[in-house]
Parts: structure tokens; sequence; C-alpha cells
């Protein structure tokens, strides 16, 4: 099993697999504060066949609903990050947010990036 499969809970009789966003997106991972929690979503191309997973987080600030209108398409960052994973971008009280994109993020079999590797730093010649 990945290390980023966490393991399973059980939501009114349904086994729902968990995962720690940290680890699918290869961020350092961190003990898991106060505010951590799991949040329940469902995946999936269609609702009838949509499966509910859930996702280890460090907070959640506030749950908006937004309609289509209200989403931006994710701009070119130049190649980095990588936008892949996102679905778009959303001004929310004043603030901008980024949106991902679920089914990309849960389905996508592996680990994700959105930042390129860092290259290694070069070793300076000591006389």
């Amino acid at each position: 099993m990945p290390a980023y499969i966490k393991g399973v809970i059980n939501l009114r009789g349904k086994v729902i697999p968990i995962l720690d966003l940290r680890a699918k997106f290869q961020l350092s991972s961190e003990t898991y504060g106060e505010r951590a929690c799991i949040v329940v979503v469902n995946v999936g191309d269609h609702p009838a066949s949509a499966t509910l997973m859930g996702a280890i987080v460090d907070a959640v600030e506030e749950v908006v609903h937004l309609g289509e209108a209200e989403l931006e398409p994710t701009p070119d960052f130049g190649g980095s990050p990588d936008t892949e994973y996102i679905l778009g971008m959303a001004t929310i009280h004043g603030g901008v947010k980024t949106l991902l994109d679920l089914n990309k993020v849960f389905l996508e079999e592996g680990l994700l990036t959105v930042l390129p590797p860092q290259a290694p730093n070069p070793q300076t010649p000591t006389a």
C-alpha cells in the first residue's frame, strides 16, 4: 500500500479510504496539529459511480459553495508550479483561493508534485 494511504474509516457503514495530502504531494511531513482533520469528498466523473474518499488536511477554515461563474482559469505560472492538479482559482472574501481538481488528486496513482524538484546546490570549491 502506498505511504500516502493512511488507512480507512467507517462512516455510517461505508468504508472510506483515507490519504494524507502532504504525503501525496511529497511535502514535508509534520505531526498532525490540533486543527488537523479528515475531509470526506465524492470523487469520480459521474454521480452514480462516485466514490467517497477522505483526506487528512492541516485545517479547514471555511466551506463555501461556488458556482461555475465564480471560477477563474488557472493562470500560467511559466511551468512552475505544475498546474495539472489545479481546477482553477476563486476570489472569496477578498482573498484568492486555489481549487484542487479532486478527481486528479484522488484518483491518480502514485505521488504528485506541484513544484519541480530542487536542483542540488553546487559545492563551492575551497582553497
